[in-house]
């Protein structure tokens, strides 16, 4: 019994689709050989049984011998057994060689999200991975799958026409060469059906993506009244998508009746010559027979073949797409030769904006533009698009630590953060270091907690789509402080709470936190009456420290910022 997943998939060849497939078969050979091994066996006791048909018939029926007819039906009996065997082994490597290759492709895809971190949302849209964990995997397991069947369908074909060259050289010669015409007469609509797979598989993943945008901004959407926008576009973009299947399902149409209908024409031929020359005296009756089994049996490997073909297009074209999310760098690399990590309670400082953060102290950033602070609690944290050595730890520029340190001694929550789907307590205490009642009341989330029947153990949904917006985000926060890391950078963490809750939240921060660095971005004064230091920005650049009252009285582009805020919120 194989166990599923595997420990680790491995490190993908995503050069191209060809070499992706063909690493992943390198990986789980062992299965695809035990497939194959087993679909050689299955599709050739396929092949034999009219000629044992056609001796019992011969040996047995026509020269009326009964000990030749009894040897010959125990025979067709025991390649029926094994027929039997070989087929159900065949069958679940086959599934096993499924599984195996979607678990890997599953694996890979969440990895390299993992890898990629914050850089993923802007390098690849969310309905692409959506698709290749949902469409692609199929058609890359399909491809593991129909492998074992392909060679015992080649096999099986050289199997019989071996048999009928022995018999009838034209019968023979018929089969070698009328196979390979029928799989050249095919060719000509596989690479339309490629280009317009890709192009269906790009459009539909498109549509998922709008679709993932749509309801995530719902709620702003119906706001501003632009859902019937918005509703449109889907609708249009939703019709190009089934206008593009279509197009795809016409050819995989003619593919299929072609699949029918050209072997079918194929064995009417084989039939034919076999009735001429049994006619002629050249096949006794029961090589008439067999050669009526033939005919029927060619169908198998002839499909399976063109089934074969179909399947590699439309995997090579999910491989592809795997191959280009594979072939993605994070934003931020792993440094060739890391320093060694700066010792506990270290300074936090940013050449570029002039920003420095003693240790143990709570600091909040203040801009005129939000978008300036949120830039800088990302570069603090090393979550920033683009990394430079401008951030330094103690001395160190986080750029050349490891990013396990990094992410354990510096932890950034934004307005963008989601809660995962599970129970309340795990989704809050990720890192299972406790303290979840402390974090859930410094963030005043207890009347969340009040109003759940199961409490703590009430499961969340997707994102927490079950809460509010204002309830979403103190639960982000207490998941924050709970993590306890030893810097917390939080960006904007009250602005969609009531000016009630702020207060509370404020004033609790402080107590929760202390003895560790904290960073908040942020123009309510609410919050900035209760931190220690002030860092106001202009233009990105640090332009004054202070307390939020030595900044009001001593500058004015402060206050402006400050006050308007104020006059915003009432």
């Amino acid at each position: 019994m194989r166990q599923l997943p595997v420990p680790d998939p491995g490190i993908a060849d995503h050069r191209s689709p060809g070499r992706f497939l063909w690493w992943l078969a390198m990986g789980q050979r062992r299965t695809l050989l035990g497939g194959m091994t087993f679909g050689i066996l299955w599709m050739s006791c396929q092949a034999v049984l009219p000629a044992v048909l056609g001796r019992a018939i011969d040996r047995g029926v026509a020269d009326r011998d009964q000990e030749q007819l009894l040897l010959w039906a125990g025979v067709m009996l025991l390649i029926g057994l094994v027929q039997a065997v070989t087929g159900i082994m065949r069958h679940r490597f086959a599934v096993t060689n499924w599984l195996t290759a979607s678990y890997r492709v599953v694996q890979l895809t969440t990895r390299q999200s993992v890898r990629l971190g914050g850089s993923l949302p802007r390098k690849v849209s969310t309905g692409e991975v959506v698709a290749i964990g949902t469409t692609d995997l199929n058609h890359i397991g399909n491809v593991m799958d129909v492998t074992a069947r392909f060679a015992g369908a080649i096999v099986s074909f050289l199997l019989v026409s071996t048999i009928l060259l022995t018999t009838s050289v034209q019968l023979g010669l018929v089969v070698l060469i009328g196979v390979p015409v029928l799989m050249l007469v095919l060719g000509p609509i596989l690479k339309p059906l490629q280009v317009r797979s890709a192009t269906e598989r790009q459009m539909r993943s498109d549509l998922s993506n709008t679709g993932t945008d749509i309801v995530g901004g719902l709620r702003v959407l119906r706001g501003i009244g632009g859902e019937g926008v918005f509703l449109d576009r889907y609708r249009r973009e939703s019709q190009a998508t089934r206008v593009a299947a279509v197009n795809v399902a016409k050819l995989q149409s003619v593919l299929d009746a072609l699949q029918i209908f050209l072997p079918g024409v194929f064995v009417v031929l084989v039939v034919w010559l076999a009735g001429r020359a049994a006619v002629a005296g050249e096949l006794s009756a029961g090589e008439l027979v067999a050669f009526y089994g033939y005919s029927a049996f060619l169908l198998i490997p002839l499909r399976t073949a063109t089934e074969f073909a179909n399947k590699m297009i439309r995997g090579r074209v999910a491989a592809g797409r795997l191959c280009r999310v594979l072939a993605l760098d994070p934003d931020v690399v792993e440094p060739a030769t890391p320093s060694p990590a700066p010792p506990g309670d270290s300074v936090l400082f940013d050449a570029r904006s002039g920003l420095r953060v003693r240790p143990g102290t709570l600091v909040a950033i203040v801009s005129e533009q939000p978008d300036e602070s949120a830039l800088l609690a990302d570069r603090l944290g090393l979550c920033a698009p683009q990394i430079d050595d401008d951030v330094s730890l103690g001395g160190v520029p986080l750029t050349s630590l490891p990013h396990a340190v990094v992410r354990e001694r510096i932890v950034v929550s934004d307005t963008q953060a989601a809660l995962f789907a599970g129970r309340l307590a795990d989704r809050i205490d990720e890192h299972g270091l406790g303290g979840v009642e402390d974090a859930l009341a410094t963030a005043s989330a207890e009347d969340i907690l009040d109003a759940l029947p199961d409490g703590l153990d009430t499961v969340v949904t997707e994102k927490g789509r079950s809460f509010s917006g204002g309830q979403r985000q103190r639960l982000v926060l207490a998941r924050a402080l709970a993590a306890d890391p030893e810097i917390l950078v939080l960006v904007e963490p009250t602005s969609a709470v009531d000016a009630h809750t702020e207060v509370r939240i404020a004033s609790r921060l402080k107590a929760h936190r202390a003895g560790r660095t904290t960073i908040v971005t942020t123009v309510s004064p609410l919050v900035l009456d209760a931190v220690d230091e002030v860092a106001f920005l202009v233009d990105g650049v640090v332009v004054a420290v202070g307390t939020h009252a030595e900044l009001l009285a001593d500058h004015p582009a402060y206050r402006t910022v400050v006050v308007r805020d104020v006059e915003v919120v009432s």
